[in-house]
């Protein structure tokens, strides 16, 4: 098995409802052999380092147009990679996930390109509305970076979310699909953050972790998805209304985060923890 060519990334990119060109190239500039390369190594950490699981996967839809929000953590984002995966890894219906990217990561090199060429856009609104309009999943974290700036002190507490994405999913019609996921603030635990490197590297911090390299340590983790969460509107709503939205979004995802905190035997336990049925991992008895 290649560490760049997983089988099971290659099989499930193949069979992705997505129309891709004779090069295989879609309309966004999405390339399926970028895809399987980047995403063949995650699944290998997927599987074998950060033993990830997951629950309640039949809440994403299988087909069609959808907004993925989830708490943030872990100062490295491996909590936006593995569930980007898990939803490519889902042997009943693959999907592929387009992240919003923070602005910075295009000031780096080749970062730029690689994004787009695995489908992460920049945050702006009219990508996302781009991708839903043709039927993509979107996954965002309204914490942004307050969310993965967070000290291991202040693990699973979520701080304040951005209203844009309630407005985005009423403009689209598109039911929000609240998911929380568990052990990136184990994974890793960021105890400082190093000041004024930050701007000479151009990221909005740098922090440091007791493994004292940005990397995470081998915990493992879980993605606990909810039931598609429905608004009113057209999002023109008053601040007020959008803000009620928004705390209804808060609190679904904080029951998930209660829900998995509960169902895991302990925090930076290495044994992966059992699912009922989790398609990301078919190679398992369930």
């Amino acid at each position: 098995m290649s560490f760049l060519r997983d089988p099971q990334i290659e099989r499930n990119v193949n069979r992705l409802p997505i129309a891709f060109d004779s090069h295989g190239v879609d309309r966004f500039g999405v390339d399926k052999e970028w895809l399987i390369r980047a995403y063949s190594p995650f699944a290998h950490i997927y599987r074998s380092y950060l033993n990830v699981t997951t629950f309640g996967m039949e809440h994403v839809p299988k087909t069609g147009r959808g907004l993925l929000i989830g708490n943030h953590s872990g100062g490295i984002g491996a909590d936006a990679a593995m569930t980007m995966t898990s939803l490519l890894m889902n042997h009943d219906a693959p999907r592929l996930a387009h992240g919003m990217a923070e602005y910075f990561f295009n000031t780096w090199p080749f970062a730029s390109q690689l994004m787009n060429r695995t489908g992460h856009l920049t945050g702006l609104p009219e990508h996302a509305e781009m991708l839903l309009s043709a039927g993509r999943i979107v996954v965002a974290f309204p914490e942004g970076a307050r969310g993965t700036a967070k000290l291991y002190r202040d693990r699973y507490k979520l701080v304040r979310f951005g209203t844009g994405f309630v407005r985005l999913a009423l403009k689209m019609q598109t039911p929000v699909y609240p998911f929380a996921f568990i052990g990136g603030e184990e994974a890793f635990p960021t105890m400082f953050h190093i000041k004024g490197l930050n701007k000479l590297i151009g990221a909005p911090y740098v922090p440091v972790a007791p493994q004292l390299v940005i990397w995470p340590l081998p915990v493992s983790c879980q993605i606990h998805f909810g039931a598609p969460l429905y608004f009113e509107g057209d999002g023109s709503e008053t601040d007020e209304v959008i803000q009620g939205y928004v705390e209804r979004v808060k609190e679904a995802i904080a029951q998930l985060i209660k829900n998995g905190l509960d169902v895991r035997p302990a925090a930076f336990t290495r044994k992966r923890v059992d699912s009922p049925y989790d398609p990301t991992r078919p190679e398992l008895k369930q």
